[in-house]
């Protein structure tokens, strides 16, 4: 198998994961954020920031996914949501880098490892749809071949 349909896949999973964590981020902003902050997730103002970024991984995760599903060069491209996943999740470890002293030990690895590695995958992802051939079907040409029958001669016209 190609590496571009293999990175398509990788980015696609990356943002079914974000409106996973979109959706768990808005209806319990303390299961992400425990892991990230430790005690202070419970915290109102880190309730009120982790919905809001909720918010944000769900927007990103949806447009991603649907955009996906879209020919490529079509409008609403794959690959400016898919990068602006990457680059979200890129400055989630900047921001765990700026504070790395005053976050809990073993989840600050943790955030930084899979917000590093969701941005690695969705930077290369959206770097392979970006690369599919102008109007190559999402995840390639899955249209069947056209398929010419001759006309019978028996029948007339």
């Amino acid at each position: 198998m190609a590496v571009a349909p293999l990175l398509r896949r990788g980015a696609t999973a990356v943002a079914a994961g974000r409106v996973a964590l979109g959706l768990t981020a808005l209806a319990w902003p303390v299961v992400p954020a425990r892991p990230w902050v430790g005690a202070a997730a419970d915290d109102l103002a880190v309730r009120v920031f982790g919905r809001a970024l909720g918010a944000r991984d769900l927007a990103l995760g949806l447009g991603a996914l649907a955009a996906l599903q879209r020919p490529a060069g079509a409008p609403g491209a794959a690959s400016a949501w898919v990068a602006a996943g990457a680059l979200s999740d890129a400055l989630d470890v900047a921001a765990s880098i700026r504070s790395w002293r005053d976050l809990p030990p073993t989840g600050r690895w943790l955030v930084a490892a899979s917000a590093g590695g969701a941005a690695v995958i969705g930077a290369a992802g959206a770097w392979a749809v970006r690369r599919a051939p102008h109007g190559a079907a999402a995840g390639g040409d899955r249209s069947s071949p056209a398929v010419t029958v001759p006309p019978d001669a028996s029948q007339s016209p």
